[in-house]
Formats: structure tokens, C-alpha cells, sequence
């Protein structure tokens, strides 16, 4: 019979396209893992890995059966979870998901009051972008996500977590740093500093823009929002941030934030998990620290 070890080298190697990193990944040698697998395919009678000197290839049987391979580990976990609810629904590991555009800006508000609700959950926190973030949720890899809502989501559970209203970025100098507020009008005919590409915050404050009759300033890309900030402080631009971004930060001089009047652009944060994810007694009082929290910060 085939072992879930062997399933889960086999997914390591699909993701990583690479014995050494599949190994580090398995916290297992590179020899053992690539004996594991060969002897996985002695036993299947199939060839499912083409071997390079730069990697690693999928065959067409490794690829359909990676699929199957993914399903067989969710539903391994999923058993081994609900022994464990019957122990104590309240204790065991999360594994949780953020983007970077929100992690290093809510984490400080939530992680305390949630290791004092839940103190039997370790939690595992890990930051990618979003398209990673649902894959690896779809793939049993992490529990709960914790992002902007966005229409492809529509296969995942959802629960609604605060709005977060987006600021206007501006240099000191710039005519809009006397305003009290601004409106998204005010953008008109002016290009903004964003995000690369695959950052959902990125597509967010284009939509904004584009309603608004900017453009995007395509000088620039930047890989986070603190390269944004630094830009909009040496007068290289503007660009719109979310608040929580703004908040606690150390002062910069150069650098107003603007709040934005009616119609105020913001982004919906939600907590995602799958569908019929079982451990939902913990989801909801991690839900509440969560919207208690953000209330507290965003006020």
C-alpha cells in the first residue's frame, strides 16, 4: 500500500520542481527523498518524475496523479482533525494565511488577544500573495486565510471581518497635502504609484484610479507598501494606502496622509476557509478577536 509519506514527497517535488528543495521542504535528505520516490514508482509500475541536471519534471501520469495525491493528504488531515475535536475543539495547530499588504499591519493588533482566547491553538502564520494563499487553502496546506474579498473567491467560506478605507499618500509639498480631505476626483489626469503585479491591492486601486480618471505611474512598480511610502516621501509620486498601513508607523515628515470623502474607496477584509472546514467553533472566536480588534484600531 502506498504511504501518505511518500504522497507528500511526491506533492513536495510538484511544487518545488527540485529534489534538494523538496527535500528541505520534507526536512529529509535529498538521497532519501529521491529513493522514496523511485521506489514509489517501482511500486506503481509508472514513471512519474523526469530527472534534469538543473530539476525536475512531472510526467503526464505524475501530474494526474499529484492531483489524487492532494486529495488523499486533505482527507488525512481532515480525519486526523476530527480525532482531535473530540479531544478538545479548541487546541491543536492553525495554519493561517495573509497577504503582504495586510499581515505586518494587523498581526500586531490580533496576535495577543488571540493566543489569550485560543491558548491551546499554536498558530502558524505565513504571508504570500494572494493567488498562493488560495492554493495552498485548496490544497489542505493552510486552514483560514486572511485577505480582501475578491469575486473569484465564490468556491471558498467566507466570513465578513471589517472594511478598511484606503488614504491618499501625498509629499508634503504636494497641493492635496492642504486639504483636509480629498475625493477621488481630485486624481483626475494624475498618474500613482502601485504595486507589481500579483498583489490583489495592486488591481484594487487601479479600478479606484480608473474610475477616477487617473492612470498608473509606470516608472515604478513596487514590491511592498513601505517601498510606496518611501517613494511618496522623497516626492517620486503618490499613491493610495490602506489605513492600517498609516497607523503606528513611525513619523516621516515629508509624507501627509489624506482621508478620502464619500465615496470613500476601501477594500472588504474576510476570513476565508473551505467549504465544510470542521473546525469552526475555533474560526468563530478567532472571527471575533479579529472584528473586536479592528474596531479598536481603525476607530
Amino acid at each position: 500500500m502506498v504511504k501518505l509519506r511518500d504522497l507528500q514527497y511526491l506533492l513536495a517535488i510538484a511544487e518545488h520542481k527540485h529534489f534538494g528543495r523538496a527535500a528541505d521542504s520534507c526536512f529529509v535528505s535529498q538521497p532519501t527523498l529521491s529513493s522514496q520516490i523511485m521506489k514509489l514508482e517501482e511500486q506503481l509500475g509508472l514513471q512519474l518524475i523526469e530527472r534534469h541536471r538543473r530539476g525536475v519534471l512531472l510526467t503526464p501520469e505524475g501530474d494526474a496523479l499529484v492531483v489524487k495525491a492532494r486529495r488523499v493528504i486533505l482527507a488525512a488531515k481532515d480525519f486526523e482533525e476530527s480525532a482531535n475535536l473530540l479531544l478538545d475543539p479548541f487546541a491543536g495547530e492553525r495554519h493561517i494565511g495573509l497577504i503582504p499588504t495586510l499581515a505586518p499591519y494587523l498581526l500586531p493588533h490580533i496576535m495577543e488577544p488571540m493566543n489569550q482566547a485560543l491558548p491551546k491553538v499554536d498558530f502558524f502564520l505565513y504571508e504570500e500573495k494572494t493567488s498562493k494563499l488560495l492554493e495552498d487553502l485548496n490544497s489542505g496546506k493552510l486552514d483560514l486565510l486572511i485577505l480582501p474579498w475578491l469575486d473569484d473567491m465564490q468556491g471558498f467560506e467566507h466570513v465578513n471581518l471589517f472594511s478598511e478605507d484606503l488614504v491618499l499618500a501625498v509629499h508634503a509639498s504636494h497641493p492635496l497635502a492642504q486639504k483636509d480631505k480629498s475625493s477621488l476626483a481630485d486624481l483626475r489626469g494624475m498618474p500613482v504609484l502601485n504595486l507589481e503585479d500579483g498583489h490583489c491591492l495592486r488591481d484594487q486601486a487601479l479600478d479606484f484610479c480608473s474610475s477616477a480618471g487617473a492612470s498608473e505611474d509606470v516608472r515604478f512598480q513596487a514590491t511592498s507598501l513601505e517601498t510606496l511610502r518611501y517613494m511618496v516621501a522623497s516626492n517620486m509620486g503618490i499613491t493610495l494606502l490602506p489605513k492600517l498601513a498609516t497607523l503606528q508607523m513611525p513619523a516621516i515628515s515629508s509624507l501627509v496622509y489624506v482621508p478620502f470623502k464619500a465615496p470613500i474607496p476601501r477594500r472588504e477584509i474576510v476570513l476565508l476557509t473551505r467549504p465544510n472546514y470542521i473546525r469552526i467553533d475555533a474560526v468563530q472566536k478567532i472571527v471575533d478577536v479579529i472584528k473586536k480588534a479592528a474596531v479598536t484600531a481603525l476607530k
